[in-house]
């Protein structure tokens, strides 16, 4: 089983960046920067193909990575996660016990304030449990992908439109495309703590990129599941701009993703 890391970076040199990530398998690194420029480099027990590209954001970063993966596995990845150093292993041996898995979702240790979700047992992921998990815990196998046409939407993430969003769209993708996918309890890695490149507040265009984005997610039941996500977040995420007004702005944002 080829492993390959797939790596979204930003103004970064290849070289120095293989060796704090910790890549020790085959790779592929998109690095977002001011010229276009192709390195072939060696890592530790592999190669990685390096694309420099000015173009930003990072779904495109994704995609281009995906393009010119040739991996049996890949991994999706960042440049603030540096990756356990039997990760290539655990990884391995997670699709061995699960044979039928075409995605496997796995742990990657982050600070208490941005911890979305920690898999405390191996389950299935359904449309129930899906939208929890970031970019840099999804491998997948490369053909089943293919198979399915996956790719990252060019609307949401970093140095796009809208602010963020863009995985879970991944990951709802896949699901309707019939990927089985897994959570595992595997903790392959751990996130260097760095401001986040889409976060600045719980502003209006927090709000009003959310809309856009659960109508994306759940068309009709965008409304009543955005009131449902300020209801429950409401004191963390409400404290300058109150609740109902926070609706009206989703909503607005929801109106935005149906074209009117």
């Amino acid at each position: 089983m080829k492993m390959e890391v797939l790596v979204s970076a930003v103004e970064k040199e290849p070289a120095e960046l293989i060796s704090q990530m910790n890549i020790s398998s085959d790779a592929v690194v998109v690095n977002q920067c001011d010229r276009y420029a192709y390195d072939a480099l060696q890592t530790a027990g592999g190669s990685a193909k390096c694309f420099s590209m000015p173009e930003r954001g990072v779904g495109l970063s994704r995609n281009t990575a995906l393009l010119h993966a040739s991996g049996d596995v890949v991994l999706f990845s960042d440049e603030d996660i540096t990756l356990a150093p039997d990760y290539e292993a655990q990884i391995r041996q997670a699709y061995e016990a699960l044979p039928d898995a075409d995605m496997i979702l796995f742990n990657v240790k982050v600070a208490p304030a941005r911890r979305t979700y920690w898999n405390r047992e191996i389950r299935r992921i359904t449309y129930r449990n899906y939208g929890r998990y970031p970019a840099y815990s999804i491998s997948a196998k490369l053909a089943a992908l293919r198979r399915a046409n996956a790719h990252y939407s060019l609307l949401f993430g970093g140095g796009a439109k809208y602010s963020n969003g863009e995985d879970s769209l991944f990951l709802r993708d896949c699901l309707k495309a019939g990927l089985r996918i897994y959570a595992h309890t595997a903790c392959i890695g751990e996130e260097q703590e760095r401001e986040s490149t889409w976060f600045s507040g719980y502003h209006e265009k927090f709000f009003r990129d959310r809309g856009v984005l659960y109508h994306h997610l759940y068309g009709k039941l965008a409304l009543p599941l955005s009131l449902r996500f300020l209801w429950a977040h409401k004191e963390t995420m409400c404290r300058e701009i109150p609740v109902g007004k926070a609706f009206l702005i989703m909503c607005a944002g929801v109106r935005e993703g149906r074209g009117k």
